[in-house]
């Protein structure tokens, strides 16, 4: 079985000291129990950060040394002043407000990136080491988003998996992150990306699409040579535990305490860390609002808050734990009185016990966070209700929303509608609540944390044996030098090579596209090679290329074969006779389709039309490409032409009309015994490719999948494969047979 290297910021342990004695504990929590089961199967171990011991003496650090091993955990100390500004700094005061849409609380500069950098490079290199070939790796959450796409350059082979435990913000605001490039290159080094939600991903596909113009097809995409996959997988809890809780007597004893102490009052409950994310102030609001307009409950409905202290090293924290102390300060003092209280309000953390016996003694559970990725204390709940009754008024807001259906949902910021929906609650019929709770119950035991790490663990199964399937990588160094050394031993060389997104990059603006001073040299060099022909097989018109290449020696084929002049002088020839009396219906579709797409552009040729979206609007013009292209489909069913789909354009064409055509006529006419190269980057060179002579070699071009047998990154790795075709002197031409 596969080893399961897990890495974290944290691991799942807790040092301590005791008379003089330390130990390594365990710790609890949903990754933890939920990571366990692989980690033991597995032989695997956990990569992460073990909390500040840095300081210890030399003998308790060796002593915590030996523990780490037998729990086959392996630690990366950090710095003091690395925990500050990777930990605290970036990861805390940058991307968490970000990602939850608490734009005001991000700082207004940041200079930790470089150090959240370095720490993930340092997390990255700790795994490597520990890798050996078969391992699956699992990368977790937001502090360690590079770490994949580091991975992935030190062990391209590797099954990486990377799950995010936070919400993905949509693309407007993921897009105000200064290095939302660098961030978003680092996660897709993983085969598969998880999230809690269908949200998240879909915010996460939007933002690849605008910020990279990397575009997901449903849940796959292809993005630096090897096939990523997108999932959603919403974490559970360790139900086991807390039902086992519940029924301990030491739990029974605590909750028939706190029913007879509050025999007279029904119990709302609110339990959290103490995070601006969680929406305590607008919920002690909604419980002063509730006891504005239905004075006839006080005295008779208590709120217990428990809160938990978190980050206190962070300025903004300590303020925030301020104004909720004033706020129920505030409310107490507005409707207090010697005998009740309306709020109670615990900071500080509480044992398991007391945990279980708070939500099997409330009326009402209120998780009304203002954003959560997932909020596992809504699941925690209804774990915990063997009695089948309670009820959950759940954040809009939280992941957990899209599976607790039956929750009493609000909106958090409607203060009015969280008071309203906590009188619901509290006036609910018993048949209602215990239905309520029944279907609740149902999802939370049925998906727990285990199913969740299965689930996950199964697809990045899956992800990497279909990488494995294709070509998913970009060809290595050797496999490009030998390459090149059987081509420069050819004695007749025939060079097919697509132009945009091959020779030269894609430009928002085509004219910017043209040949720059090195590129035609290599052009020129390659054709004066002794039994070399050159041909550039593009997708433009022929008036393009003859202004770009008319004085070169090199051979030219425009429109995808329709038009070709194969030697320097001659005038361009179509391949054959083709109809036209289709364009008109179709023109007046495409250009319907650029009138309603801002910078799209409509470009007749010989034997085909196509409608450009380069310059529109990322998003839009993807769906509306898909619309288009589905429109089209239905339109052009008696029509003698077909739909190409190529990068950043949706092209009609007629049928019959493609570079295989041409590639075979050149092929042929090279004779046997010329080797021959092709090099392209979309849907159009497949054709290309599938022309080649068994003996003949694709080179695909960037990402996506291709029947091309080498790969190179992009354009500028292109020519730097054909350039080294001219490093060494060619063989003596063989005479033509």
């Amino acid at each position: 079985m596969a080893r399961l290297l897990i890495v974290s910021n944290r691991l799942p342990l807790t040092v301590r000291f005791d008379r003089g004695e330390v130990s390594v504990v365990p710790s609890s929590g949903g990754l933890a129990t939920g990571m366990r089961g692989p980690h033991q199967r597995t032989g695997g171990l956990w990569i992460g950060w073990p909390g500040e011991v840095g300081r210890l003496e030399a003998a308790a650090k060796a002593a915590i040394e030996r523990q780490f091993t037998e729990l086959r955990m392996v630690p990366l100390y950090l710095t003091s002043s690395e925990v500050t500004r990777y930990y605290e700094g970036f990861s805390n005061a940058v991307i968490w407000p970000l990602f939850h849409y608490l734009l005001d609380a991000v700082p207004t500069e940041s200079r930790d990136w470089e150090v959240y950098k370095r720490v993930n490079e340092r997390f990255a290199r700790a795994v490597a080491e520990e890798y050996r070939p078969g391992d699956r790796i699992w990368v977790h959450d937001y502090q360690l988003m590079l770490v994949p796409g580091m991975l992935r350059r030190l062990l391209p082979d590797a099954q990486i998996g990377f799950f995010l435990h936070i919400p993905f913000p949509a693309s407007e605001v993921f897009r105000t992150l200064p290095w939302r490039e660098e961030i978003l290159d680092g996660i897709l080094g993983a085969d598969l990306v998880g999230f809690h939600t269908l949200g998240y991903l879909r915010h996460f596909a939007s933002s690849l699409l605008r910020i990279l113009g990397v575009e997901a097809h449903i849940d796959r995409l292809w993005y630096g040579g090897h096939a990523v996959r997108l999932g959603v997988f919403p974490m559970g809890i360790d139900t086991e535990t807390f039902i086992q809780q519940a029924g301990q007597e030491e739990t029974i004893a605590e909750i028939a305490a706190l029913k007879d102490e509050n025999k007279d009052q029904r119990l709302l409950l609110g339990v959290d860390r103490l995070d601006y994310t969680k929406g305590i102030p607008r919920r002690l609001l909604a419980v002063e609002r509730l006891f504005e307009r239905e004075p006839q409950l006080r005295g008779h409905v208590r709120f217990v808050q428990v809160a938990v202290p978190s980050r206190t090293k962070i300025e903004l924290y300590a303020g925030f734990r301020r104004k909720v102390d004033e706020l129920v300060g505030r409310i107490n003092g507005r409707f207090g009185t010697v005998h009740w209280m309306p709020v109670h309000y615990l900071y500080r953390s509480i044992s398991e016990r007391q945990l279980v016996a708070l939500y099997r003694a409330a009326d009402v559970m209120l998780v009304t966070p203002l954003r959560d990725g997932m909020n596992l204390v809504a699941k925690e709940f209804p774990a915990s209700r063997v009695d089948g009754d309670g009820v959950l008024i759940l954040s809009e807001l939280a992941g957990a929303s899209s599976e607790l259906a039956e929750a009493l949902h609000v909106n958090p910021y409607d203060i009015d509608g969280v008071a309203r929906a906590i009188k619901q609650a509290l006036t609910m019929p018993e048949d209602e609540r215990r239905l309520r709770m029944t279907s609740l119950r149902k999802r939370v035991l049925t998906h727990d944390v285990h199913w969740w790490a299965s689930a996950f663990l199964d697809t990045l199964g899956q992800a990497g044996a279909a990488s494995l399937r294709v070509e998913r990588r970009c060809s290595s160094p050797e496999e490009i030098a030998k390459l090149v050394g059987e081509l420069r031993q050819a004695p007749r060389l025939l060079l097919l090579l697509d132009y945009d997104g091959t020779l030269c990059p894609f430009f928002n603006e085509p004219d910017l596209a043209a040949p720059d001073a090195d590129l035609r040299e290599l052009l020129e060099a390659l054709a004066a090679r002794p039994g070399a022909r050159v041909y550039v097989i593009s997708g433009r018109t022929k008036e393009s290329l003859e202004r770009w290449f008319g004085e070169s020696r090199i051979g030219l084929v425009a429109e995808h074969g329709f038009w070709s002049r194969l030697e320097r002088g001659e005038t361009w020839k179509p391949t054959g006779a083709y109809p036209t009396d289709w364009k008109k219906p179709v023109r007046a579709i495409l250009e319907e389709f650029a009138e309603r797409t801002p910078g799209a552009v409509v470009e007749e040729k010989g034997a085909s039309i196509a409608w450009h979206y380069r310059l529109a609007d990322r998003e839009f013009a993807a769906h509306q490409a898909n619309e288009l292209r589905l429109h089209l489909a239905n339109v052009l069913t008696n029509l003698p032409v077909e739909v190409l789909l190529a990068t950043k354009v949706v092209e009609v064409r007629v049928i019959g009309l493609s570079k295989s055509v041409i590639t075979r006529q050149l092929v042929a006419a090279a004779g046997e015994g010329a080797s021959v190269l092709a090099m392209g980057d979309d849907r159009t060179d497949e054709e290309m490719f599938s022309a080649l002579p068994e003996t003949g070699y694709g080179v695909h071009v960037g990402d996506g999948q291709s029947r091309a047998r080498f790969r190179v990154s992009d354009p500028a790795a292109a020519r730097r494969l054909l350039r080294s075709l001219l490093d060494a002197p060619a063989p003596a031409p063989s005479p033509a047979p």
